[in-house]
């Protein structure tokens, strides 16, 4: 790529829509909204309450629902969307003096703005590994919106997404200006397959054909700035914290061989938490929602009965 080309794109502050613009959904009911500015890219299944908006994690999309979807939209409203720096939401440059909404506090309100947007006045937030910190931030920020959370493998104990670096390392970091995501522009084409297949517990279902589907919803137009402004943006939010302030039912789900998030932090934080119950489900690794998708729907049949 020309450097002057590179230059020119990393330093736009304005709404980044070529993605959208370039490249249609790969799903046929697909559909876009306007959420404070941010073009957000999502899907509605089902009628009827409770609404289960499904937050998905990091490298993936909301197509990472899309085997749960179905089944799930028999039993409610089933909203799923891309979270920013991922899928086809817009990926803007933040502006300097503008919101920056690639951090974790920002896609909280973020949800919440969109519960406005869609004229749903609470939802079950369902957060899968760091979609699971902004769907707890998200209870904690805003506890008369969401009625009830399932916590699928949530990074809440540790994981990149409630990490921060020092104070000098990010300064550092955002000093190297439109060079910052080079690095990833190089390493993330690298590791990228080993990182996915590293969320299973049976890797041989893990086909090239599936990888390929990653890659390409999340290798969209400005990717590598998006990935980098989500790693600055990262920082200590702790919700483990204040645990004892979440006051609604939340079903804890971990995958038995999970080595991302080990399920002993599950099992932590369905025992801290108020009012939860845990559900590990066998023969699965961070990804339960795909790998055991029918344990997965049972699960969360179950814990709706519950809530009705």
């Amino acid at each position: 790529m020309p450097w002057k080309r590179y230059f020119r794109r990393t330093q736009n502050d304005g709404p980044d829509t070529s993605a959208l613009e370039r490249r249609p959904s790969p799903l046929p009911d697909s559909r876009f909204v306007n959420v404070g500015g941010l073009q957000v890219h999502y899907t509605r299944a089902g009628q009827g309450r409770p609404a289960l908006v499904l937050l998905h994690g990091s490298f993936l999309s909301l197509r990472s629902w899309r085997a749960v979807t179905p089944p799930l939209a028999e039993l409610a409203t089933v909203i799923a969307f891309d979270r920013p720096a991922f899928g086809l939401t817009a990926r803007p440059a933040p502006g300097k003096d503008g919101p920056n909404p690639y951090g974790p506090i920002a896609q909280a309100d973020l949800t919440i703005a969109l519960l406005d947007r869609l004229e749903l006045d609470q939802a079950v937030l369902v957060g899968h590994s760091a979609g699971g910190t902004v769907a707890l931030l998200a209870a904690q920020r805003h506890p008369e919106r969401v009625s009830a959370l399932v916590l699928e493998d949530a990074m809440v104990y540790s994981g990149y997404a409630v990490m921060e670096f020092p104070g000098w390392l990010r300064r550092l970091l955002r000093g190297t200006g439109p060079l910052g995501p080079l690095p990833l522009r190089l390493m993330i084409p690298l590791l990228h397959d080993t990182a996915i297949r590293s969320f299973w517990y049976d890797k041989s279902r893990v086909t090239p054909e599936l990888l390929a589907d990653y890659r390409q919803t999340l290798q969209m137009e400005h990717w590598d700035r998006a990935l980098w402004e989500l790693t600055l943006a990262s920082h200590a939010v702790r919700p483990g914290d204040q645990l004892a302030d979440v006051r609604v039912p939340v079903l804890v789900i971990s995958g038995e061989h999970d080595r991302t998030v080990p399920t002993s932090e599950s099992v932590r934080l369905a025992e801290e938490l108020p009012d939860a119950r845990l559900v590990v489900i066998p023969d699965s690794g961070h990804m339960p929602h795909e790998e055991q998708p029918a344990a997965f729907v049972e699960a969360m049949r179950e814990f709706c009965k519950e809530l009705t």
